[in-house]
This record gives structure tokens, C-alpha cells and sequence, in this order.
């Protein structure tokens, strides 16, 4: 490993040797959105949920709380949760390039393309513990998470600037002709893709770099035979991107077919060999989850890519349930050190916003696998 990615180290990351067994919407809804009265008492967390018209709804309070926060949020919640029309939803989302987080990162991006002056490293070295998520790579896939609209002027202006200026620090390569690692090469596919750009090429390389266990590893140029948790959800997040912008093909679905069945077969935390959890933080809900695995961030890319029901996901479903703190929500748990252009949640331990939209989506889609409903 070159260290180029603040410590990136795959699925050697290990986290001693505990194992664990196997076997584990701002305004006010409409009337025929409220939840029914059969709810558990007080302080559990299942007052907080229910099911109403063959879907999962959410509580009032719960819900005005995640619409109480930034553009980028709410319309997903509006998309996610809720009965929102699809125009209520396109005007939600219409804001994040022109107000929050959004808006803010946006007028972040330097005359040179580059988001603190650099693809992968910024410029300028950061005295801030961790890996700098100010770069150019780390804030795209940021508006990408906000859902910012990639035919937006603003973003087709930013991206084009990235197109012409931005360049690899690893050998100089345009930022949408990729790089030379898998890990990188995910985030890249997965970025340009979603902002319209040709990233062929990278998915053509991707194909060809998949291990014989099905996955990824960026260790791979350095002779790496084993797949990593870390780069393997990078490049699937990437290839479904991919195929959402161009089509299904053949050799990509096949290609992230074998790739689910990795991640499943170790019923995405354990080793297959062992039974063991080699990295104890990926049972942790991070956001951003920048290059770094999770379970929560594995069910996310499942849901986003309609998988048909599977036994092996049921132990990480238990798992997002089993965080569900009295009130309903989901905490930030393990944020990645590292300079940042502005905080997101308050830190870890309390409530996070992200993590309760993306949990209570998980457990909405897993519910309609297993009940047949859309």
C-alpha cells in the first residue's frame, strides 16, 4: 500500500480479536398521512414508525425534525417518506444548489477547477488530524450526496471546469479518465456518471481489475489478491451509477453480481473464513462516509440497487434496528477525522439527521422485500 489515501488499509484493518456470532417530509402532513393510533407506549422507538397504506410512515415529530434541517436532506426525505408529490419533491431539490451545504460548496470550488486545489491532495497541507475531505474528489461525491441536479447551470459550470483543469495527482490523467486504483476509480465512475460525464474507460479498467473472490482492493497494482470491504462498495457504487446513466449491460451486471455475492457471503461484516468482524468500526453509522465501509452504507447501496430479498442481510438489518435510540432516531457514530469545508451533524453521539433519513429508508425497502409491495 502507498498510503496515498490517509490510511486507507482495506479488509488487514483489524479491530482486535473480538468476533461476533452469525447468527444477528417543513410542512405539516395531510390528515391521511398521519400515522394510526396503534402505536407502542411513549418512548419506545416503534411509536415512532408505522405502517399506513401498505407503506412505512413516519411520526409527525420525527419527520418535522428531518425536514427541519438543509435542502439536501428534506427533499430526499420528501422523495423517501413521505406521499410528496414528484413536484413537490423537484422544487425541494431545486434549492440545495441555491441555498445550505449545497449552495456553500459550490462557491468553494477554485477559478482552477479544484476544490481545495487539488484532485486527491490539497495543496496546501492541513494541520487537522486525519485526511483532508476538502479536495476535489471527496467534494464532488459530496453534491453528489446531496442530490445537487446535474442539469443545474451551476453544476454543469462546476463539473466542466473539473473536466478541463482537474488532473490525478498519480500520473497527471484527466479527472474522468480515472486513476489507477479501484477505489478511486468507484468514486470517479460513480461522480461522473451521475454528472453526465463518459467514464467508460474507468468502468472497462474496473471490470478487468475484479478479483477472483468477486471484490476489489486498491492493492491490487502492489499484487493484492483479496478484495477489501472498503474498495469493493466504492467501485458497486460506481457501476450502478454508471448503468443508471447508460443502461443495464451485460458484463457490468454480471460484474456486480459476483461482487454482491463477496459482500453477501460475509453477510456484510464478517470474514469468510473465520467468522470474525475484522473492523469493529464498520458496525459504526458514519456520515460522510468518505472512502470507508459500513454496514449502514452496504444496505444503502443495496436498497439503491433493488436487490431481490436475501437471508444473508438479515444479521446488518438487525443490526440498523438495534440503533434505533427511544426516540426514533439513529446517532453519528465514527466520524472520519480529517479537514472538512463545514460541519454537517453536531458530532458523534447525538442525533444525526443523515443516518435516521438513510436507516429509516433501509428498514422501509427491506419491509417491501419481504412483503412483495413497491
Amino acid at each position: 500500500m502507498r498510503g496515498r489515501h490517509g490510511g486507507r488499509t482495506g479488509t488487514s484493518m483489524v479491530a482486535g480479536n473480538r468476533s461476533r456470532q452469525w447468527n444477528r417530509h417543513r410542512s405539516v402532513l395531510n390528515e391521511e398521512r398521519q400515522i394510526s393510533k396503534s402505536f407502542a407506549p411513549l418512548g419506545d422507538s416503534r411509536a415512532h414508525i408505522a405502517l399506513h397504506g401498505g407503506r412505512m410512515m413516519v411520526h409527525n415529530g420525527l419527520l418535522n425534525w428531518l425536514l427541519d434541517s438543509d435542502p439536501a436532506i428534506r427533499w430526499q426525505v420528501l422523495r423517501d417518506l413521505t406521499d410528496a408529490s414528484a413536484d413537490e419533491v423537484a422544487v425541494e431539490r431545486a434549492k440545495v444548489v441555491r441555498q445550505g451545504w449545497g449552495a456553500r460548496l459550490l462557491a468553494l470550488q477554485g477559478d482552477d477547477g479544484q476544490w481545495a486545489g487539488g484532485t486527491h491532495f490539497p495543496a496546501a497541507t492541513s494541520e487537522t488530524k486525519g485526511q483532508p475531505w476538502t479536495v476535489t474528489s471527496f467534494s464532488l461525491k459530496l453534491l453528489r450526496d446531496f442530490g445537487v441536479d446535474p442539469s443545474d447551470d451551476r453544476v454543469r459550470r462546476a463539473v466542466a471546469l473539473v473536466r478541463e483543469k482537474s488532473r490525478w495527482e498519480y500520473d497527471g490523467s484527466a479527472f474522468f479518465d480515472g486513476e489507477v486504483e479501484p477505489c478511486i476509480n468507484g468514486l470517479a465512475t460513480a461522480v461522473g456518471a451521475y454528472f453526465g460525464e463518459n467514464v467508460r474507460g474507468i468502468v472497462e479498467r474496473l471490470l478487468l481489475d475484479q478479483l477472483e473472490d468477486g471484490g476489489w482492493n486498491c492493492d491490487t497494482e502492489i499484487g493484492s489478491t483479496r478484495a477489501s470491504f472498503n474498495s469493493t462498495i466504492a467501485v458497486l457504487e460506481g457501476l450502478l451509477e454508471y448503468e443508471r446513466a447508460v443502461g443495464g449491460a451485460a458484463p457490468v451486471r454480471a460484474s456486480r453480481g459476483r461482487a454482491h455475492d463477496y459482500l453477501l457471503d460475509r453477510h456484510l461484516m464478517h470474514r469468510l473464513s473465520t467468522g470474525q468482524i475484522p473492523n469493529e468500526k464498520w458496525l459504526q453509522f458514519s456520515y460522510p462516509t468518505r472512502w470507508h465501509y459500513d454496514v449502514l452504507r452496504a444496505l444503502e447501496y443495496f436498497r439503491c440497487a433493488r436487490v431481490d430479498p436475501d437471508q444473508r442481510w438479515t444479521e446488518a438489518i438487525e443490526l440498523v434496528q438495534s440503533k434505533r435510540t427511544a426516540d426514533g432516531r439513529w446517532l453519528l457514530e465514527n466520524t472520519h477525522p480529517g479537514a472538512v469545508h463545514f460541519e454537517l451533524e453536531k458530532g458523534d453521539g447525538r442525533p444525526s439527521r443523515w443516518n435516521t433519513l438513510r436507516a429509516l429508508r433501509v428498514l422501509d425497502w427491506y419491509r417491501s422485500c419481504r412483503t412483495g409491495s413497491t
